[in-house]
């Protein structure tokens, strides 16, 4: 059961390196991620998977040494377009007409989205699209618990120096957050037994009836 998977998962802080995961639940977790909703449907954001044991070591060393990028076997890295633009929100409108056919609805309404978006600043922006890859980052994690894959997901590391290492400065894109896959190590991770703690429904839920 869905609920039941999501009490067994929890930031994994050791990962088994012995055990990888397999490509088909990785693909899985990749199309949960892309079938994520977002804004107005811009996805305004990519998807970097980075399997390369190097590459996640230079990881490593920009996210203060956390093991999970190394013992795991894959790190989702999601980097956030730092603005809009009219070519961005066209490329857009360009898709959803190539796929569902002409509609004056749609354009009208994706210049509105320009009218919208264009004038704030390229922060405001940035900040909007890092907001909807975190909604993605919550589909993977769910995905990830529904496949019986561990996860760790993660804002402690170095953006710029992601950036640089992914080959990002230049394509428009920053690096906000970052999902570390594996298989935990049980006999090795202190949190691994520990019970969840979450708040009550009492502190945490208010219902307007």
């Amino acid at each position: 059961m869905f609920l039941e998977k999501l009490d067994w998962r929890y930031a994994t802080k050791k990962m088994d390196p012995s055990k990888p995961v397999s490509e088909e639940d990785v693909a899985k977790i990749i199309h949960a991620v892309r079938m994520a909703p977002t804004s107005s449907g811009v996805q305004p954001f990519k998807l970097i998977v980075v399997r390369n044991p190097e590459v996640r070591e230079q990881l490593k060393a920009a996210s203060y040494g956390q093991s999970q990028l190394t013992d795991g076997s894959h790190v989702l890295v999601f980097a956030a377009w730092d603005n809009y633009s009219d070519a961005r929100i066209d490329a857009v409108l360009d898709q959803v007409q190539e796929e569902r056919g002409a509609n004056e609805g749609m354009v009208a309404y994706y210049q509105n989205l320009k009218n919208m978006y264009l004038p704030r600043t390229q922060e405001v922006n940035f900040e909007h699209a890092s907001r909807q890859a975190y909604i993605a980052l919550g589909f993977a994690l769910a995905a990830a618990a529904e496949l019986g894959v561990d996860s760790t997901p993660m804002e402690g590391f170095e953006p710029a120096k992601f950036d640089e290492i992914l080959g990002l400065e230049g394509h428009g894109l920053k690096s906000v957050v970052m999902l570390a896959l594996g298989h935990r190590d049980a006999d090795n991770d202190w949190l691994v037994n520990m019970k969840k703690v979450r708040k009550s429904d009492e502190d945490f839920l208010t219902e307007i009836n």
